[in-house]
């Protein structure tokens, strides 16, 4: 029976090859953030609008704004994950490790959607959906700092930390139809922007 033999060298080495894959890997979400930037930066101006009275509609359209966009961004996903797919370094640690950060936030925030909408329908008590923006906030933060850990980028952290920023601020702002252009702001300074200078990182042809 052969024994194995532990080699600490060798695998702190192997440790090290695998973080710098990591931190050297092109990162691929850009295109991702930026349909999200566009489209609930889109919900929220016509959230504003109806709450402000400058659209003029059924309260319910509110409801059909976010399903709509809710639909429509997963569209959006799906065509850009298969199109990223293809790309050099899809497959690195960082890009997994970011990419199961991110997975985890939509799903997270979608969950907390559905149980703030089941509050709404339960109470007819819809007070409650102003935190939304205060939950979401606080998700795209911590999301930020994780892809910072794992790509080593040290400007998402300053990223993630605006994102904790804009979440006390929409908490300060709860009642107030300000919430909704803020929201909209800090969608484009924390996805918007960031996935720009993303996209401008990728490698052009695929893998």
């Amino acid at each position: 029976m052969t024994e194995k033999i532990e080699d600490p060298a060798a695998d702190i080495a192997w440790m090290r090859r695998l973080a710098e894959e990591g931190r050297d890997a092109p990162l691929l979400n850009g295109p991702v953030l930026v349909a999200a930037a566009v489209i609930f930066g889109s919900a929220n101006f016509i959230q504003w609008a109806i709450q402000t009275g400058a659209l003029v509609v059924d309260p319910m359209v509110q409801l059909w704004v976010w399903l709509g966009s809710g639909v429509l961004f997963a569209i959006a996903l799906t065509l850009l994950i298969r199109r990223a797919s293809r790309k050099a370094g899809y497959g690195s640690h960082a890009n997994k490790a970011i990419g199961i950060a991110w997975s985890a936030l939509g799903f997270g925030i979608f969950v907390m959607w559905l149980s703030l909408m089941a509050v709404g329908f339960r109470t007819g008590d819809w007070t409650m959906m102003w935190a939304m923006p205060s939950v979401v906030a606080t998700a795209y933060g911590s999301a930020w700092i994780a892809s910072a850990s794992a790509s080593g980028r040290r400007w998402m952290t300053a990223v993630g930390l605006l994102s904790y920023g804009g979440a006390v601020l929409f908490g300060a702002l709860i009642g107030d139809p300000a919430i909704y252009l803020a929201f909209a702001g800090l969608m484009v300074a924390t996805a918007l922007l960031p996935g720009l200078v993303l996209m401008r990182q990728e490698p052009a042809g695929e893998a």
